[in-house]
């Protein structure tokens, strides 16, 4: 029986990944364009469906909405409407330009034209969509292994997050740096975020972290098969000296944050034990040099 945590080596599907995320990017902006803004950025996300990815419903008036929603067992993303209309667009080797155009031109034919900021977000020497022909890539194979290991995660994640009873975020994907994240809330305000993100002006940095936060990811770069990672925003004081739990765990001083190498929970005896022992004990790394009101936060009996 295939394994449900796959491997999935970042080398052998980099400028696939890259297109994908730039792909997402689009459908993310979308949702946006259309949407409120809800605290820390949560109108942005894409959410995990038994298929893929979407956008979940997105209103466009009275009487009408939309999803966009992305088949990532059969490739092809339709475009649906709350009144049984729809469209579809190919998931298949194709320079983001084109992407961007026939997602267009779907839009259009459902009367729901929608302008988005062509720049993308959070990478470098970024190309604008309207213009890029050079991220072309689409291995399907390893984009379907790329949402099997996402619906995996999602499963621990939401294990994770119902241990706390404060505030916290959906389990959701952030396709800036195309990052499956979860993150959880002291209650309390947090001092400006100094930004210095490509391409994400200052606001946008100050209302996703607003508040104190734990929060908790899983990012399909640097070597080997991609990070999970757990970082606090503000740090507090002897944050990073806190042990990681697993051996493998270790905080990366160049990315500030504790990381744990997907390779090893994949292979390890207990991958769900592994992962939510990393989950666990960075986040009381957090709370508990970061002074967090735990008895009231967290489900059950909590150590302060």
């Amino acid at each position: 029986m295939e394994s449900p945590w796959p491997a999935l080596p970042v080398a052998t599907w980099q400028p696939t990944r890259d297109t994908f995320t730039l792909w997402l990017q689009i459908i993310g902006k979308i949702r946006i364009a259309r949407t409120p803004l809800i605290n820390h950025w949560w109108n942005a996300p894409l959410y995990l469906t038994a298929r893929g990815l979407t956008t979940s419903l997105i209103p466009d008036g009275a009487g009408r909405s939309f999803s966009v929603d992305l088949d990532l067992l059969e490739h092809r993303l339709e475009v649906l409407t709350t009144r049984g209309e729809s469209r579809t667009v190919e998931l298949a080797p194709k320079p983001v330009k084109q992407f961007h155009a026939e997602l267009g031109e779907a839009l259009d034919a459902l009367a729901l034209c929608t302008d988005i900021w062509p720049m993308p977000v959070e990478l470098p020497d970024a190309i604008p969509f309207t213009t890029d022909t050079t991220h072309a890539d689409y291995d399907a194979d390893a984009v379907t292994t790329f949402w099997r290991i996402l619906v995996e995660i999602e499963r621990v994640f939401t294990e994770f997050r119902a241990r706390f009873v404060g505030k916290s975020s959906p389990v959701h994907l952030f396709w800036g740096a195309l990052d499956l994240a979860a993150t959880r809330f002291s209650g309390r305000p947090a001092p400006p975020h100094p930004g210095r993100v490509p391409n994400c002006g200052p606001h946008v940095m100050h209302e996703a972290y607003s508040q104190e936060v734990s929060s908790c990811g899983y990012w399909p770069g640097g070597d080997g098969e991609g990070l999970f990672y757990s970082y606090a925003y503000p740090e507090p004081e002897g944050y990073r000296r806190e042990p990681a739990g697993p051996a493998a765990a270790c905080f990366d001083e160049d990315l500030g944050e504790f990381v744990l190498p997907y390779t090893d929970v994949r292979t390890a005896r207990d991958p769900d034990g592994m992962l939510l022992d990393f989950l666990q004990r960075t986040y009381e790394a957090a709370a508990n040099t970061g002074r967090w009101a735990r008895s009231a936060l967290e489900r059950g009996q909590a150590t302060e």
